[in-house]
């Protein structure tokens, strides 16, 4: 698998990064499969969050991968939702933060970002606990989730080391960034500008985006592949899966990367299976008419 510098970090990191939001209910030998599945293949960086099932995706995870393997493995993971409210303030994210240490069985994070923007964000308060966390050494590089560049430029403007990471939906069935961009000056609801130009801002300051749930259509509506509400777009990927010799997983994510954005996207599933289906889209680049087929296939117009 190839790879990219994450942000402006000077971390390299594969384009694919494994999500571990549904590994709470599994058991320990489950998870090392999983672990092992990912490695083999190429995909050693995993993206938790303090809140994924309630805590105990860390925990299944820490005691699931050996001392030894700690180097080997690149660890990101977020903090911020809370029950009824989401918290950027100091004592939660440093208290967060050695949450997490204790269950995933560490003494440092390599990524942490902020999940979901919180209104009653102070940057230096942010800035206090991102420093601490930086010079203890508990946390390496730091981005964000969910933001649009504006909230983004606020918290930069208090921090000393650069957001490397800004984390947002996005999948052939949620494409309101590209849309936006295609659709300029135009009046239909696709030239609706939703983001701020989020995309474009992060390409322009180097920060890396990851999709999560590239293959979810609306927000955890289900899966669009092999879904009878989408036949057009299941048989154009299809047609294309079936000339790359690869399953249409594949070719949902390597629609991702092809993008020159040098996107991360982030699996969400935990079959063996599929997991190595998404990993082997990054040797699979699609061409210039097929990705346009494929985003005419999920019913979006070019103006």
């Amino acid at each position: 698998m190839y790879k990219i510098e994450l942000g402006k970090s000077g971390l390299q990191v594969p384009t694919v990064a494994v999500g571990c939001m549904r590994i709470s209910d599994k058991s320990e030998k489950e998870v090392s499969a999983f672990v092992d599945t990912a490695l083999s293949n190429g995909a050693n960086f995993f993206d938790h969050a303090d809140i994924y099932g309630g805590g105990k995706s860390e925990s299944v995870f820490g005691k699931a991968i050996s001392s030894s393997m700690r180097d080997k493995v690149i660890i990101q993971t977020k903090c911020g939702i809370r029950q009824g409210r989401f918290d950027f303030s100091y004592e939660h994210i440093v208290n967060s933060v050695n949450g997490s240490l204790e269950r995933l069985g560490t003494d440092y994070i390599d990524v942490l970002l902020l999940h979901r923007p919180d209104a009653l964000m102070e940057p230096e308060e942010v800035a206090k606990a991102f420093d601490e966390l930086k010079a203890a050494g508990k946390v390496r590089h730091f981005g964000v989730s969910n933001q649009n560049p504006y909230q983004m430029q606020l918290l930069q403007s208090c921090l000393d080391m650069p957001l490397c990471v800004n984390q947002l939906q996005f999948g052939i069935m949620h494409a309101p960034m590209i849309q936006a961009g295609i659709n300029v000056n135009m009046y239909n609801d696709s030239a609706v500008n939703r983001d701020g130009g989020v995309l474009d801002f992060c390409r322009l300051n180097k920060i890396t985006i990851q999709p999560w749930s590239p293959m979810q259509y609306g927000f955890f509506k289900g899966c669009f592949i092999d879904n009878e509400k989408f036949p057009e777009l299941n048989a154009k990927m299809a047609e294309i899966a079936e000339k790359y010799g690869v399953s249409k997983t594949t070719v949902a994510f390597a629609w991702i990367l092809r993008h020159p954005a040098k996107m991360q996207p982030v699996t969400g599933t935990t079959n063996l299976e599929r997991l190595a289906d998404c990993i082997k889209a990054t040797e699979v680049k699609l061409t210039r008419e097929e990705w346009y087929e494929i985003y005419r296939a999920a019913g979006n117009v070019l103006p």
